[in-house]
């Protein structure tokens, strides 16, 4: 069935998916349907915050001038690539979790910690445990383009589909809509369930992550590609 792999997430993870997809002999095409832009953002007065709360990379590479005064404080990151984006930033890195931020707040339980939350305008609901503050801030959003006509027709051959937000998952069912491609036409390899309910119904199969990471998203394909064919 599959002769197309199609990633639509915003640059630069879209070529960096590509490109870890080719070290793993997939060919993986990139065709961002999001465009990220920051959002002005009121932060909190530094003597305020003991640490950053970051759930990706995007957080850093979009929060401008405003972070600086954060500058120095630890960072709690959702994973490694988050956490090097940190790092290169001159941000300390306390803990990288492996792709999920509830458990890293998960495993603050005892401590007294005021955390910044800078994350985008679509996120996730955390619970912090007891002791544990969060203030969250919104530094960038997410604009959804149109899936290209002539993408549009290749889709309704058969393909792959890689997601890596319900964000990602909804504005791709709507352009498949859009579009006139037939959702049994392709396949999703989504990160976690929640992305796979966002996706809807209707693809020709919809499978998730063993956990929420590149890699085994990756892995994942590898194997539907196997079994798609």
């Amino acid at each position: 069935m599959t002769a197309l792999i199609l990633t639509i997430r915003p640059e630069p993870g879209c070529t960096a998916t590509v490109e870890a997809g080719r070290e793993l002999g997939l060919t993986i095409e990139g065709c961002p349907l999001f465009a990220l832009r920051a959002v002005e953002w009121d932060p909190p007065a530094p003597e305020n915050i003991d640490a950053l709360l970051l759930g990706s990379a995007n957080a850093v590479r979009h929060a401008g001038p405003a972070l600086d005064q954060f500058r120095g404080k630890p960072v709690y990151s959702v994973g490694a690539a988050t956490g090097k984006e940190a790092e290169a930033a001159g941000f300390p890195v306390a803990v990288c979790g492996q792709g999920v931020l509830q458990p890293v707040l998960d495993g603050l339980v005892g401590q007294q910690l005021r955390l910044l939350r800078v994350t985008g305008a679509e996120h996730v609901p955390l619970y912090p445990p007891p002791g544990i503050s969060v203030e969250t801030r919104i530094a960038y959003e997410s604009m959804g383009l149109q899936l290209p006509d002539a993408l549009a027709g290749r889709l309704a051959s058969g393909a792959l589909v890689l997601l890596h937000s319900a964000a990602a998952a909804r504005h791709f069912a709507g352009e498949c809509d859009r579009c006139g491609v037939s959702r049994s036409c392709v396949a999703l390899a989504v990160l976690g369930p929640r992305i796979a309910e966002a996706a809807g119904e209707g693809w020709a199969t919809v499978r998730s992550a063993s956990v929420p990471a590149e890699a085994a998203l990756l892995a994942l394909a590898s194997d539907m590609c196997h079994d798609l064919t």
